[in-house]
C-alpha cells in the first residue's frame, strides 16, 4: 500500500485494499497503524477518506528500500475519458490534468502558502496576492465570500490536488472570461483554446 502511494496520488482504503489483495477491514486496520506511525496521512473529502504518504521523507525511505530490494510497482493508470481527464470543472473550479498543473505551478511560483497544519488549506503569499490582482482577481472580495478561501481538492482522475475553494473558482472565471478555456454545455469538460495555451504559458509557465 505504501509503494502504491509513492506516485504522490491519494487513494481510498477500498482502492488500497484491492492493491494489497486484502479485505477492506484488513486494509483499514493496516492504514490505522501506518497513520499512527506517521507513515501515511488521511483526510476526508465528501463521503470519501483519502490516504497519502505523510511526506517526502517517507517517499525517500521507500525509494531507498526499492534500491536495496529491487522490483517494481504497477503504475496508476486512470480510466477517466480522455476529454474529462485533460480539463474539466470540479464544482466551480478547474480540475483534471490542467487543474493539477495549475496547482503545481502556483506552488512552484511561490503564490501559495500552507494555511493549516496538514497542508490542506492554502493562503496567498504577497507575491501571489499581487499576481492575482494583475490577473483581474479581486482578492479582497474573494476572501469575503462565505466559503473556504483555497484548499487542496484531490483530483479523482489524477489523484493529486488541484486548487479548490473561492480562489479556484476565481481562477476558473478568469480562464472562461479570457477564453483560455471553453466549457462544454453538455458535460463538465473544458476545451483549452489556442489563446489559452499561449497565455497560460506566458502567465504561469504551463506547458500544455
Amino acid at each position: 500500500m505504501l509503494y502504491c502511494l509513492l506516485d504522490g496520488r491519494a487513494r481510498t482504503s477500498t482502492e488500497l485494499a484491492i492493491v494489497a489483495e486484502v479485505s477492506p477491514s484488513t486494509a483499514s486496520a493496516h492504514l490505522l497503524r501506518l497513520k499512527t506511525l506517521r507513515l501515511v496521512k488521511a483526510f476526508a473529502q465528501g463521503k470519501h477518506r483519502y490516504y497519502s504518504l505523510e511526506g517526502p521523507n517517507v517517499a525517500a525511505a521507500l525509494e531507498s528500500l526499492s534500491v536495496l530490494a529491487g522490483g517494481s510497482r504497477v503504475a496508476f493508470v486512470p480510466n477517466t475519458p480522455v476529454g474529462l481527464r485533460a480539463a474539466r470543472t470540479c464544482y466551480d473550479h478547474i480540475a483534471g490534468a490542467l487543474g493539477v498543473s495549475f496547482h503545481d505551478r502556483l506552488t512552484a511560483l511561490g503564490w501559495l502558502s500552507d494555511a493549516s497544519a496538514n497542508g490542506q488549506a492554502y493562503d496567498l503569499t504577497p507575491r501571489g496576492t499581487k499576481a492575482c490582482a494583475t490577473l483581474g482577481i479581486d482578492v479582497g472580495a474573494t476572501r469575503a465570500l462565505r466559503r473556504r478561501f483555497a484548499f487542496a481538492c484531490v483530483d479523482w482522475s489524477e489523484r493529486r490536488p488541484h486548487v479548490g475553494g473561492a480562489l479556484g473558482a476565481a481562477l476558473l472565471k478568469i480562464a472562461l472570461k479570457r477564453k483560455w478555456v471553453i466549457q462544454d454545455l453538455a458535460s463538465r469538460a473544458l476545451s483549452i483554446t489556442r489563446v489559452g495555451r499561449r497565455e497560460m504559458h506566458n502567465q504561469f509557465g504551463l506547458q500544455i
